[in-house]
C-alpha cells in the first residue's frame, strides 16, 4: 500500500489547500471549500484532499457535497485510512457498519503515537488503567501467569499490570505504537494484530485485558468469543466500553467511536459463557472539556463467578 498523501503533490494546490485551511480557522468554512476544490482541480487524485474538502462542506452545512467528496476519496483510496466511510455513516449517507475500517485505525495510531500519552493523559484526564487495575486486583488478589493485553498501544495499561503478573503480551494494529511500548521494556512478546481477526493459539490466558479498545471495535461478538476461547479455566477478562445511553446495542458517535449499551455487553459476554464479576461507571476521558461516561468491566466464566459469589456469601 502506497503511503498515504499529506500534500498534493502540487505546489499551487497546496498553497490553495493551506489558505482553504486559513479560511476554514477564520470562521469561514464554505469559502474555504470553494477553494480547497480549485485545488482539486489541479490535483483530482488527492484523496486526503477529497476526504478535507468533505469536512470543510459539512462544517459548512453542505452535507449532499460533502458525501460526494467522501465518496471521491473512497473511491480514490479503498483501504479508507482516512475513515470517509464512517463520516458517511454519520450523516446517513452509507448504512451502519458493524465495525470501522482496520486501515482507518492502524493509521489513526501511527500517526498519533508520538502525542499519544501526552495528549490522553495530561491532557484528556485519561484514568482508566488505574481504575481497570484496581478492579482486576478486587476481583482477584495475587499474580497471575499469563496476562494478555489487547489494543496495547503505548503500554499505559501493561504498566500497571506488570506488578502482578508473570509474563505479559501485548497486541496492536499499529507499529508506531508497538515501538513505544518496546522501549518501555514491560512486555515478555509484542506483535501486530487486528482485533477483528484477533486469536490466540498458545497456552490459555488467566486475563486477557482491552482498555478503551473496544471504541474502535464496534460489534463485540467477534472479539468477545475469541477472548472466551483464549482464557484459561478460571481466567478473568477485563474491559472497558463507552456507554450507550437509551435504546440499541452499539451506534457510532460523532467522534468516529463506537458506544455501547450495558445490556448488549452484557448479552455478549452470557452467551460466551462469561459472567460479570464488576461493573462500575466512571469517566474514561475528556473530549472538547465534556465528560465521557464509561464502563469499567471484568467478566469471567459463570461457574468461577458462580463459586467466587458462593464463596463471598458462604
Amino acid at each position: 500500500m502506497k503511503p498515504l498523501q499529506a500534500s498534493s503533490g502540487d505546489l499551487t494546490a497546496d498553497r490553495r489547500a493551506d489558505f482553504a485551511e486559513m479560511l476554514l480557522s477564520s470562521g469561514e468554512p464554505a469559502q474555504a471549500a470553494e477553494l480547497l476544490l480549485g485545488a482539486l482541480e489541479l490535483s483530482p487524485q488527492w484523496a486526503a484532499g477529497w476526504f478535507r474538502l468533505g469536512e470543510m462542506q459539512e462544517a459548512a452545512g453542505l452535507s449532499d457535497q460533502a458525501a460526494q467528496a467522501w465518496t471521491m476519496a473512497l473511491e480514490l483510496e479503498p483501504a479508507d485510512r482516512l475513515g470517509a466511510a464512517l463520516k458517511l455513516q454519520l450523516i446517513g449517507k452509507a448504512p451502519a457498519a458493524t465495525a470501522p475500517p482496520s486501515a482507518f485505525v492502524e493509521t489513526l495510531f501511527d500517526h498519533y503515537a508520538d502525542s499519544f500519552e501526552e495528549s490522553l493523559v495530561e491532557n484528556l484526564g485519561y484514568r482508566l488503567p488505574d481504575f481497570l487495575a484496581q478492579a482486576i486486583r478486587k476481583a482477584r488478589p495475587g499474580r497471575f501467569r499469563l496476562a494478555l493485553d489487547l489494543g496495547c498501544g503505548t503500554g499505559l495499561m501493561g504498566e500497571r499490570l506488570r506488578p502482578f503478573v508473570d509474563r505479559l503480551e501485548g497486541y496492536d494494529i499499529s507499529a508506531g505504537m508497538l515501538r513505544k511500548a518496546k522501549a518501555k521494556g514491560i512486555y515478555d512478546l509484542l506483535a501486530k494484530a487486528d482485533l477483528q481477526c484477533f486469536s490466540h493459539s498458545g497456552t490459555g490466558a488467566d486475563l486477557v485485558v482491552a482498555a478503551d479498545v473496544f471504541i474502535y471495535v464496534g460489534a463485540l461478538e467477534g472479539i468477545v468469543g475469541a477472548v472466551a476461547d483464549m482464557l484459561a479455566e478460571g481466567g478473568m477478562f477485563a474491559f472497558s466500553v463507552e456507554t450507550l445511553a437509551g435504546g440499541g446495542d452499539f451506534t457510532l458517535r460523532p467522534s468516529r467511536r463506537f458506544a455501547h449499551s450495558e445490556a448488549y455487553v452484557r448479552r455478549v459476554l452470557s452467551a460466551n459463557g462469561l459472567a460479570v464479576l464488576s461493573m462500575e461507571g466512571m469517566v474514561i476521558r475528556h473530549d472538547q472539556r465534556s465528560p465521557v461516561e464509561g464502563l469499567a468491566i471484568v467478566a469471567g466464566f459463570q461457574a468461577t463467578a458462580a463459586s467466587r459469589k458462593n464463596s463471598a456469601t458462604g
